[in-house]
């Protein structure tokens, strides 16, 4: 995956600038992701999977203070030179390089779907290690089952040969894998394919259980 994206850095960059290729649904989940970490007096978000950026910038117009973290070199080196009074770091989503607690959001934006399923409690449980009690944290994925090899996209749209598969899961899945780390599933958006997607998009937004807060009924 790490040298799929290098490879593609450049190309995937430049034709994904921003958030024009997000429908109004999806950055609606965003703004309100935001909404919730930035209620608070503490407003530091990890966008973990961060690719060039362009989330990064998106939460933090709206107050957020992002730190950025990418497998991919060459998406990180993009990220700095396109975003250069933002932080990212190159780093794993299952070895963060961050100490517990240290953020209160956590942005997952469909940077687990390269995941395989034998992966995926050890992406969500480091999620959580690094989110603070009460933070939030909001993951973006295709929903479905199966695995789709995404290679010949990237040939025929930037004419790039990388090897690359994509991982489906169901939005009751994520959410039990959600519950299993530690985090409470407070809302979920699954809205149909739209233009040439093929599947499901789907959005959960969850929260670290506060100790100091009793639960209520």
């Amino acid at each position: 995956m790490r040298r799929a994206y290098d490879t593609v850095a450049e190309d995937y960059a430049a034709h994904l600038p921003d958030t024009r290729a997000e429908a109004p649904l999806d950055l609606a989940m965003l703004d309100a992701f935001a909404a919730v970490v930035t209620s608070g007096g503490d407003a530091r978000v990890l966008d973990a999977g961060c690719g060039a950026g362009r989330m990064s910038r998106h939460l933090t117009e709206r107050g957020c203070l992002v730190r950025g973290v990418d497998l991919s070199p060459g998406m990180v080196a993009r990220a700095r030179r396109d975003h250069p009074d933002l932080l990212f770091t190159v780093g794993s989503l299952t070895d963060l390089p961050f100490r517990d607690d240290q953020f209160t959001g956590v942005l997952l934006w469909y940077s687990t779907i390269h995941t395989p399923p034998a992966g995926q409690a050890r992406v969500f449980a480091e999620a959580a290690r690094v989110l603070r009690p009460g933070g939030y944290l909001l993951v973006g994925f295709q929903s479905g089952d199966g695995t789709r090899d995404v290679s010949a996209a990237y040939r025929r749209r930037f004419g790039l040969e990388i090897q690359l598969e994509r991982h489906l899961y169901t939005a009751d899945q994520v959410a039990a894998r959600l519950a299993a780390a530690g985090l409470r599933e407070m809302c979920r958006l699954v809205r149909r394919p739209r233009g040439s997607e093929r599947d499901d998009q789907a959005f959960l937004l969850a929260s670290a259980r506060d100790a100091t807060r009793p639960e209520t009924a």
